[in-house]
């Protein structure tokens, strides 16, 4: 399971309390009216995993076993929480099949990651919820032609993901090309849980049920008041927004990459708004590995300006030993003391001496600390952030879950080619 430590402190009186009551009664009022539907994804995405399994069955080039790389088109919410969960739960579970994403219109990334993809192996997925998005359809485009695909003849290595009545939607039913759909009430960075990472990553072979049953828990767990640390956070974010604008995910292993990458446009997209009273409002993510980042990025945060708090994922089994060798080497003798030491605990000690340096100054720090990297772990620690995020944003007084300042360069860039 996962332990959630908060080492900042905070007197909170009646006013305060009141006011985190109400937004614990925003956010329920969300999930149980189902304005918010990625509260109940965890239950809603039991027909897309039984649709997907059914599609695995029946495919003929899954069932003859000559898949070898699921290529996901897709951008921002509709590949950055697939690509974390992948890259976590692929070090618990093998497959044989690859999973490769093309989310960037960069022409050096495209040409590199398709090189060495054949149509003969290959099942192609695009992601787009609202199904016009420039990115993902360019790429697709693209993937269309290079590897000869059409749509009608080959609709067997296609798959569409998105909403319900989008362009992509009836471009998919115009050529019989199966198609999973977001639920409406779903926004595209909530949407990891949904068909957007529940498709590729069955398809590629991966069970996400104990994901899918890790999010219920802890989601149970927070609307029956069990998790009030959570709510005590955000507020501490919200009351503290001006003097601590910055919030950093310092991660202790290197496979939380792109878990950092899922966070930081979770954070970004959702918390960077105009509020109610037409303030502009919200908070910097940023997202570190340690120990690599203790060698750049934490020298600003120990003696830079103070605007920063640090969360700390702490991983304590990691499943693998791998030892320090007891070598003596001629003038190296000062690090002899890690010697026979296993990677996990130098990591894992670096890290708490991180946290203990940043608490010296005063930095505001919590931890949240995995028992090992497992399945379960990953949905609640997903969930967790998800539930974090709509909590400040109902705090700073906002919409959590538009992006209207997105549209802005969207328009100018249709001028650009008009």
């Amino acid at each position: 399971m996962i332990h959630f430590q908060q080492n900042f402190k905070q007197q909170l009186t009646k006013k305060e309390i009141k006011v985190i009551d109400e937004t614990f009664s925003i956010l329920k009022e969300e999930k149980d009216s189902n304005s918010i539907g990625y509260y109940k994804l965890y239950e809603t995405s039991q027909d897309i995993l039984k649709g997907v399994k059914r599609y695995k069955k029946e495919n003929k080039y899954l069932k003859n076993k000559k898949i070898k790389n699921i290529v996901v088109v897709g951008i921002g919410g509709s590949s950055l929480g697939t690509k974390a969960v992948y890259e976590l739960i692929k070090l618990k579970q093998k497959s044989t099949i690859n999973l490769i994403f093309l989310e960037n219109v960069d022409p050096l990334d495209i040409a590199s990651k398709t090189k060495d993809i054949k149509k003969t192996n290959s099942l192609f997925i695009v992601i787009s919820k609202s199904g016009s998005t420039i990115e993902t359809i360019s790429i697709f485009k693209y993937v269309l032609e290079k590897f000869n695909l059409d749509l009608k003849k080959d609709n067997s290595r296609l798959i569409a993901i998105t909403d319900k009545g989008s362009n992509l939607s009836k471009l998919a039913i115009k050529n019989n090309i199966p198609q999973f759909n977001i639920p409406l009430n779903v926004g595209g960075r909530f949407s990891v849980l949904s068909a957007v990472g529940i498709v590729p990553l069955v398809l590629a072979g991966y069970k996400v049920e104990k994901t899918l049953e890790g999010s219920k828990i802890f989601i149970e767990s927070f609307f029956d008041k069990k998790e009030n640390h959570l709510l005590q956070k955000a507020y501490y974010y919200f009351k503290n927004k001006d003097k601590y604008c910055i919030n950093t995910l310092f991660s202790y292993s290197t496979y939380f990459s792109y878990f950092n990458d899922w966070y930081v446009q979770l954070w970004g997209e959702s918390l960077g708004k105009i509020n109610r009273s037409n303030k502009k409002v919200g908070l910097t993510p940023v997202g570190l590995v340690g120990s690599i980042d203790q060698h750049s990025f934490l020298q600003l945060i120990i003696q830079g300006v103070e605007n920063k708090t640090v969360s700390f994922i702490q991983i304590e089994d990691f499943g693998k030993k791998v030892q320090i060798p007891n070598i003596n080497i001629d003038f190296l003798e000062k690090t002899d003391y890690v010697n026979s030491c296993n990677f996990d605990k130098l990591l894992n000690e670096e890290c708490n001496a991180t946290i203990e340096s940043l608490i010296d100054e005063k930095v505001p720090t919590d931890k949240i600390v995995l028992d090992k990297l497992s399945e379960k772990n990953i949905g609640i620690l997903l969930s967790y952030y998800e539930i974090l995020t709509s909590a400040v944003g109902a705090f700073l007084d906002i919409n959590t879950y538009d992006q209207p300042g997105v549209e802005f360069g969207k328009k100018k860039l249709v001028k650009k080619f008009s």
